[in-house]
């Protein structure tokens, strides 16, 4: 009878969760050791990641060759995050406090970057960016004052500016953002599932963003909680998650395939083997959110919806990956490698993370 499990188990595995081919990473080689942690999917054959030293990354070919197209002087500056529109334009966020949040702009495939924005506030930490369409995108900043600060663009990151915060909701005593893998700042889709298209209507011109929706998350403090604009990023409302917080645990990274269905996922980044309840769900918008019924069980710093693929996601963090084929209801371990980030563009996925790992899934 132990042999007969034995092999059953075997064939589970193998399958994958309901009877489906399980899926894998195939890691390429992009000629770096810097820990990537920014990631845009643009589509099938094009793909950028960002990390450490300054580091940008760019292939047009589907992840057989890499170029480092990172701006001149950089290498001091940790890129945690890059939003990502085609081949050509991609905007790169710096983390760090003071002068070290910075950002830049390439229209031409990283060739060369201007610098549009560099926080001079000491007491400012930008952790995430993200584009509601090509030309009106978000960065956040942890609390200045007692309330999350917003950056604002209307030209595709060329120009920024400090938005007001009559609007945003008081923070909690230790409450911020993680930097972990450019998502704790979400729209729909994210920037690369609006940049496979042509961009030509959303937004154009300093008009309104078609989508106005934003998220972003927390930890830190008592609670993690979840922040969601309606309106471009104006004014904020917030609801408490069932994640746990704490110093360094809470929610680390965001998802929303449309204006309701949304995933988190989280964890302590100190304790990475053990996150009891650090998955959860929404079909209200971010209004309430449920534990995940089977939750991956460790830290997980990234997640995203795989586009064309009904409700299948995908979570990674340094333990392993993890897949949901129900829309984040119960989670199935299928890799145990390191990664920080994973973004789907087009029904293509990728991952980044630690010694310049990057893959494509299988």
């Amino acid at each position: 009878m132990s042999m007969v499990l034995a092999l059953a188990f075997a064939t589970m595995l193998g399958a994958g969760a309901f009877g489906r081919p399980a899926p894998s990473w195939q890691v390429l080689d992009t000629g770096t050791t810097a820990r990537l942690r920014g990631l845009a999917a643009v589509s099938e054959r094009v793909a950028w990641a960002s990390g450490t030293g300054g580091t940008v990354l760019r292939t047009v070919d589907g992840g057989r060759s890499w170029q480092q197209v990172g701006p001149p002087g950089a290498s001091d500056l940790q890129f945690r995050d890059i939003e990502a529109f085609d081949a050509w334009h991609a905007v790169v966020l710096s983390i760090g406090e003071g002068e070290a949040s910075r950002v830049y702009v390439t229209d031409d495939g990283g060739k060369s970057w201007t610098e549009t924005f560099r926080n001079t506030d000491p007491a400012a930490f930008y952790d995430c960016v993200a584009f509601l369409d090509r030309r009106h995108g978000l960065a956040l900043s942890d609390p200045v004052g007692g309330k999350f600060r917003i950056l604002a663009t209307n030209d595709g990151g060329r120009h920024w500016a400090v938005q007001p915060v009559d609007g945003m909701p008081d923070a909690l005593p230790g409450e911020f953002a993680f930097a972990a893998s450019g998502t704790c700042l979400v729209t729909v889709g994210k920037a690369s599932a609006k940049a496979a298209g042509n961009g030509a209507g959303n937004g154009a011109g300093n008009g309104e963003a078609t989508d106005r929706h934003a998220w972003f998350a927390t930890g830190g403090g008592d609670r993690s909680r979840v922040f969601h604009s309606a309106d471009g990023g104006r004014h904020w409302s917030v609801t408490a998650s069932p994640i746990p917080s704490g110093e360094a645990a809470g929610i680390f990274s965001l998802a929303f395939q449309d204006r309701r269905r949304g995933l988190a996922v989280g964890g302590d980044f100190l304790a990475p083997t053990a996150a009891p309840d650090a998955a959860a769900t929404t079909r209200d918008g971010g209004r309430t959110w449920t534990v995940a019924r089977t939750v991956p069980g460790e830290y997980r710093s990234g997640v995203a919806w795989r586009s064309g693929h009904g409700d299948t996601a995908y979570a990674v963090g340094p333990t392993g990956s993890d897949v949901t084929y129900d829309a984040g209801r119960t989670w199935h371990r299928f890799d145990t490698g390191s990664f920080d980030s994973v973004q789907c563009a087009g029904g293509t996925c990728w991952a980044s993370g630690d010694a310049g790992r990057v893959a494509r899934l299988r």
